[in-house]
């Protein structure tokens, strides 16, 4: 499994103590995002603005806005678990709005229109239910993947400002 320094987002080597970018000390629990579903994170360390890495994350999906915030301001850009959730929440919101323009636009069919009136509270519900647990799993310090969007934002997080 491959470890990331929990400071800076760098690949360590197996059996490095300390990060050859930036200096920190490597625990046994930096984590690696593997899988479809969790990995350890740095949930506890600290950042230098105050919040805990897993509360950044999880105020990146309140929002589109303090995923944006997240990622401009220095101390919260260089930590790959905040940049993994507020990617993760950028792109779960674009992907939301491009669902609702299409059932939007689905609904001005004759036929299709009073379907949509059936299918669209099950897929908000859904989404509801899908928000939800990305707060919570960021929250937990989990990096929790959705299927292709998780995998933008995990390409986009390795990816050093």
């Amino acid at each position: 499994m491959a470890r990331f320094c929990p400071s800076c987002g760098t690949a360590l080597a197996e059996g490095a103590l300390a990060c050859p970018s930036c200096g920190a000390a490597a625990s046994a629990s930096a984590g690696s995002v593997g899988g479809a579903a969790t990995a350890p994170a740095p949930a506890a360390a600290t950042t230098g603005g105050g919040l805990t890495d897993n509360v950044a994350g999880m105020l990146a999906y309140i929002t589109i806005v303090p995923a944006i915030i997240f990622l401009v301001i220095e101390p919260y850009n260089r930590k790959r678990f905040v940049r993994f959730h507020a990617f993760q929440s950028i792109f779960f919101g674009v992907a939301w709005i491009v669902l609702s323009i299409a059932v939007s636009i689905i609904t001005a069919i004759p036929f299709l229109g009073l379907l949509s009136l059936l299918i669209w509270p099950i897929i908000g519900i859904g989404g509801l239910i899908l928000w939800i647990l990305l707060l919570l799993k960021a929250n937990q310090g989990q990096m929790w993947k959705l299927p292709v969007i998780g995998d933008m934002a995990e390409k986009q997080a390795n990816t050093v400002p």
